[in-house]
């Protein structure tokens, strides 16, 4: 069987998508914490042996041997969460004990790191080395403190699951985000305000030499995320933590503009002050190098944002059944 944490939110719902539709797979165990009223939708369509809350899992293994692989996908995931020991608890001693669980039974183990960790960028965005890098909140520390603490596991030679990734991702956007509110993606946020008021609010920007609405991400489409799990699943790369993005910035007008002409619709942006509580804590600028996951086996072409947009809003967002 083939554990995914987080299986009922964006990417651990996708990961789950892709594993039954392109690889046939259906002895997954769903692992998560519905906390949305409405979450369950994301995985009434999925195929699955078990559903387990994440408080059960680390029990409900305890003695099994029939366990192919853990995608650890499970996360407080929100950049905003100023409660810094449920940080702890979630996204690191709970890392933490699935790794030692997979290193001592000799299971692959994949997991989620987040483009948080570079910080403002001044570090760069380099999966090569990451020791110098200062994340700009607990969120993104949190998961640079796991990223380093797996890499100590490996300095320190301690037991280690026979394949493992790590994976940061970059700005994910896509089917079955709906329940993330604020830290939804600008494409969801944008589909929906277009759709309500006509118009999307941008926010402007407060760093000499960039121009409201230019801030730039490298927006990554989330089946693209699923396809390269899936490659490292079937053996086919190299243990290390690598870069999830297009390796292409692309800014927040651009992003805007695409889900707009994808509703059929003339593109209106407004511009608004940023919040007080993002003020210098907010990435102007984030591309992944993506030379280290090409020359660890995964060289398939990335979804531009003009068509990850477009299947986005026209397959999923505009339908009534919007859901993945």
């Amino acid at each position: 069987m083939i554990i995914i944490t987080g299986g009922a939110g964006m990417i651990g719902s996708i990961i789950a998508w892709h594993f039954n539709s392109q690889l046939q797979r259906e002895d997954l165990v769903i692992v998560d914490r519905i906390t949305h009223e409405d979450q369950w939708q994301n995985l009434v369509k999925r195929r699955y042996a078990h559903y387990l809350d994440k408080d059960q899992l680390l029990a409900w293994l305890d003695g099994r041997t029939d366990i192919d692989a853990i995608i650890h996908m499970g996360a407080i995931s929100a950049t905003t969460e100023r409660d810094f020991n449920k940080l702890v608890a979630d996204n690191i001693q709970y890392s933490q004990a699935l790794w030692t669980w997979c290193a001592q039974r000799k299971v692959p183990f994949f997991y989620a790191s987040s483009a948080a960790t570079y910080g403002n960028g001044d570090a760069g965005y380099d999966d090569v080395n990451i020791e110098n890098l200062r994340p700009l909140n607990g969120y993104g520390y949190s998961k640079h403190f796991f990223d380093q603490w797996v890499l100590d596991q490996i300095l320190r030679k301690q037991p280690t699951p026979p394949s493992w990734a790590g994976f940061k991702f970059f700005n994910v956007y896509g089917p079955n985000e709906y329940h993330k509110g604020r830290m939804a993606s600008v494409a969801f946020h944008t589909f929906n305000q277009f759709r309500e008021t006509g118009a999307m609010k941008l926010f402007k920007s407060d760093k000499p030499g960039v121009a409201d609405g230019e801030q730039q991400r490298d927006f990554v489409y989330v089946k693209d995320c699923a396809a390269i799990i899936a490659h490292f699943f079937a053996g086919n790369g190299q243990n290390g933590i690598y870069n999830i993005g297009t390796g292409k910035a692309r800014s927040f007008r651009d992003l805007a503009t695409n889900v707009m002409t994808s509703m059929g619709k003339a593109p209106n942006i407004i511009y608004i002050e940023m919040p007080d509580d993002l003020k210098g804590k907010y990435q102007y600028f984030t591309e992944a190098p993506m030379a280290k996951i090409h020359a660890a086996g995964y060289t398939a072409p990335m979804t531009s944002l003009e068509d990850g947009v477009r299947d986005y809003v026209q397959n999923y967002l505009m339908k009534s059944d919007p859901y993945c």
